[in-house]
């Protein structure tokens, strides 16, 4: 995990160092563009729940993998933008008894609309800002279920996709390479409540916890 974590900031830094290549460049009229279009790619580290029995515990979650995503934004105001956001993450279902892991294959989608707070103008070439954002995540199963179960009398683990309302709260910063490109870092948490109908207790077991992706992100964006 850490190693590709460590290869996506170094990504980042490079884009940021290359804009020292166009000293030139000193903005004007091309800083009053209006829409963005760009990818990203980055890496979702989760925090699960637990599946709680008699005398038992169950953690839930979902394997960190890489993130891949897309953006749409506008920009028509100094320090409030909008922005429709797509995620996938790469990462299957699991729980864990007794230090053994049995997963599912899966991934998630998340589309979602989110707000930008800018804490500089739009002509700016460094835009930190926060942001804020709602929408639904699809926690999506790609392969057969576990046979047997594991612990069948505690949780099983179905082959049920499972859509969730989505909150997104994060923060990032852009920084204009070009009068058209822009680099940018986001960090997002993307929080749902626990996805039952794939995870799903047992008769009379509970399940608790929120389900929260942690993804730092990294990207190019075409702006105009």
């Amino acid at each position: 995990m850490y190693p590709l974590i460590v290869r996506l900031i170094g990504i980042a830094t490079g884009l940021l160092c290359a804009s020292a290549c166009f000293g030139q460049y000193s903005g004007g009229q091309d800083f009053d563009a209006n829409w963005e279009f760009g990818g990203t790619i980055g890496y979702g580290i989760y925090r699960g729940g637990s599946i709680y029995a008699p005398g038992a515990q169950v953690t839930a979650s979902i394997r960190n993998r890489f993130t891949a995503g897309a953006v749409i934004g506008e920009d028509l105001y100094d320090y409030v933008s909008g922005e429709l956001r797509y995620l996938y993450q790469d990462g299957h279902p699991f729980i864990r008894y007794n230090g053994v892991t049995t997963d599912i294959q899966g991934q998630s989608h998340a589309i979602t609309y989110d707000l930008l707070f800018h804490f500089a103008k739009r002509e700016k070439r460094l835009r930190p800002y926060l942001s804020g954002g709602l929408g639904v995540k699809g926690y999506v199963i790609a392969g057969p279920a576990p046979y047997p179960q594991p612990i069948p009398n505690i949780v099983t683990l179905n082959g049920t996709n499972d859509w969730k309302f989505v909150v997104t709260p994060g923060a990032g910063v852009k920084y204009r390479l070009r009068p058209h490109i822009l680099a940018r870092a986001d960090f997002r948490d993307y929080i749902t409540t626990f996805p039952k109908s794939q995870i799903m207790p047992a008769t009379h077991n509970t399940a608790r916890g929120i389900f929260e992706q942690f993804t730092p992100m990294f990207g190019l964006s075409y702006v105009w």
